[in-house]
């Protein structure tokens, strides 16, 4: 249940999914929203150094959703960290609603990059954190949620070998691995980054305290992956019915 801090409630994990059922419409893509949402909580609530009072500050951490078509647990958590109104989440997808079916940097708080086209997160991160090594700002980290369907694409496959020749320390990926890939991976997604010189490891993505040390391991003079195994893209799809028919049954 939230609690007040402030003038505003303080949200906490357990009240993401009431948030999220404040978004409906045809175009929710609910298990791709599902899926990150573990991940996305222990970012914004345990390692991002980032604020709805520091969204600008050019010593903040950065994220970039790659995986753009599922935001809903992005709004939600956003709505829960204070970046954007509660109240417009009842307005998802409408007309006249910041909120789209792909978020949008000019108009939803905290959002750095217009995203939904897949495979287009990875090189924008790669491209923010060599910005920063250039303006020698070596504090701030980028971080990138990625799903594992994308990594098919060619920008992120040369994204992953540009980062890894270069050293860029500061880029951190989040792979959601929810087996939607049309090929998969020889010795698991973490294979293709480690092959290319990136520290990573794959963790169970709904394990709370595992995906934090995974984000929070060293790796000094590389870019660092976190594979964060959930369910199949199917049994989400389930999951999230049996929910929503529980709901209705109560």
């Amino acid at each position: 249940m939230a609690t007040m801090t402030g003038t505003r409630p303080h949200y906490g994990y357990d009240d993401l999914r009431g948030l999220m059922s404040r978004m409906t419409g045809d175009e929710k893509h609910g298990p791709a929203a599902t899926s990150t949402l573990d991940v996305l909580w222990v970012l914004y609530d345990r390692v991002l150094r980032v604020s709805p009072e520091t969204a600008d500050d050019p010593g903040r951490d950065r994220f970039l959703l790659s995986k753009g078509h599922g935001p809903m647990a992005y709004y939600a958590v956003l709505a829960a960290r204070g970046f954007l109104p509660e109240e417009w989440l009842t307005g998802f997808g409408a007309y006249d609603s910041p909120l789209g079916h792909h978020p949008d940097r000019t108009l939803v708080p905290g959002v750095e990059i217009g995203s939904g086209s897949l495979g287009h997160g990875l090189a924008l991160g790669a491209g923010s954190a060599l910005g920063l090594r250039a303006q020698g700002l070596t504090e701030p980290r980028v971080w990138v949620l990625v799903g594992d369907a994308e990594m098919d694409e060619g920008s992120s496959h040369e994204a992953v070998q540009y980062a890894g020749a270069v050293g860029l320390e500061q880029l951190n990926v989040v792979a959601v691995d929810n087996s939607s890939a049309t090929y998969g991976w020889r010795g698991g997604l973490a294979s293709r980054f480690e092959a290319e010189g990136w520290s990573a490891v794959t963790v169970d993505g709904r394990d709370h305290q595992a995906l934090f040390e995974a984000f929070m391991a060293p790796h000094p003079g590389r870019p660092h992956a976190v594979v964060a195994r959930v369910e199949p893209k199917d049994a989400a799809s389930a999951a999230q019915a049996t929910h929503v028919t529980g709901n209705a049954n109560h």
